[in-house]
């Protein structure tokens, strides 16, 4: 459990944030600018707070009302910077080691061999970091925090340094950790596909508040924060599956609750769990199913609900088999098709849309 209630306030900037989370990883979302790294600099201990409290599974870091701020170096707080910040004069393994070192032995819950083998670090052991790509040097980075046996792990926007290719492939090392090792992560990030790839819980920041906190469905889902001034385009998270891939066109078959999705270059293996986010806006809304169009995705469901707001915008729920798909469409739109609860309708979803 990650218990935050801290205020903060510097030049031009004031931080106001609250947050717990009780799963694997929590993803601080939000614009630069938004607080993230002040909040998590916070946990570390690298930023002290005006007032509020800290807490990570129970241990009380930070009370200002008791007085109490646990220096940085009793936190066991893991942290992974957006570039790796690894010895250059050190190998792989000696910057490895150097993590491992700073446990005490009564307290490391994971072995060596163990941070190795998930991140994949066998053949670079005798490399220096100048000899690394930036995934590697990312993944040596992980691997150093990790072998501290943090009681968290810190990750401020750990790929943003990265090319998409050398980002999919740390992404999967940071799942695959996930999967493996029970150690809470608090990730940082402003890239959407990042936050639906990996968080259970999701923390949304905007100008030094969590303006909206929960799981990664339940926030990634939610299209009434642009009204609210938020600068965020909520939509639809599906927890899917590969069912096929065609090389030729470099297309993935997705299965979830509700049927199939057609999506391009995805980085996953058959049989492999992905999530999917769908962008209210990109999804279209019709009374029978269209012919001869570009759109791969055509699913048939029922309106669920319509809600209409005070500008030129409705919001549509579509229920397909056991999903619900939130669609953003005209005000004009629902009325012309007289879009109703229980209305049957086709969606349209374009496959190079989809995240």
């Amino acid at each position: 459990m990650i218990d935050v209630r801290i205020t903060r306030r510097l030049a031009g900037f004031s931080l106001d944030a609250a947050f717990t989370s009780d799963s694997g990883i929590t993803a601080l979302f939000g614009r630069s600018g938004s607080g993230k790294t002040t909040l998590i600099n916070a946990i570390a201990g690298l930023v002290t707070p005006d007032d509020g409290t800290i807490s990570v599974n129970g241990m009380c870091l930070f009370d200002r009302a008791r007085g109490i701020d646990v220096p940085v170096r009793r936190r066991r707080v893991g942290y992974v910077f957006q570039e790796g910040r690894l010895f250059p004069h050190l190998t792989v393994r000696a910057n490895l080691r150097y993590g491992f070192d700073l446990a005490k032995a009564d307290e490391r819950y994971i072995e060596f061999g163990k941070v190795v083998e998930l991140l994949g670090l066998e053949a670079l052991l005798e490399r220096r970091p100048a000899k690394l790509s930036g995934g590697e040097k990312q993944r040596v980075a992980i691997g150093r925090a990790l072998l501290a046996s943090p009681r968290l792990l810190l990750m401020d926007e750990p790929l943003a340094a990265l090319d998409h290719a050398r980002k999919q492939e740390v992404l999967r090392y940071i799942a695959r950790l996930h999967q493996e090792i029970s150690v809470p992560i608090v990730y940082v990030s402003h890239a959407v596909e990042e936050v639906v790839q990996l968080a259970e819980t999701v923390v949304l920041m905007a100008a030094g508040r969590v303006v909206a906190s929960g799981a990664v469905g339940e926030v990634m889902g939610r299209a009434d924060l642009r009204a609210q001034g938020i600068d965020f385009e909520g939509g639809t998270v599906i927890e899917a599956r590969v069912a096929a891939y065609d090389s030729a066109y470099d297309l993935a078959t997705l299965e979830f609750a509700g049927g199939q999705l057609k999506v391009p270059g995805i980085a996953a293996a058959v049989g492999e769990a992905v999530r999917v986010r769908i962008r209210a806006r990109d999804i279209a809304i019709a009374l029978t199913e269209p012919v001869d169009i570009s759109v791969l995705n055509v699913l048939h469901g029922s309106v669920v609900d319509v809600k209409a707001g005070d500008d030129a915008r409705a919001v549509v729920r579509v229920k397909v088999g056991m999903t619900v798909l939130t669609s953003r469409i005209t005000r004009y739109s629902a009325d012309r098709l007289k879009l109703v609860p229980g209305c049957p309708v086709c969606v349209l979803i374009k496959a190079v849309s989809l995240n």
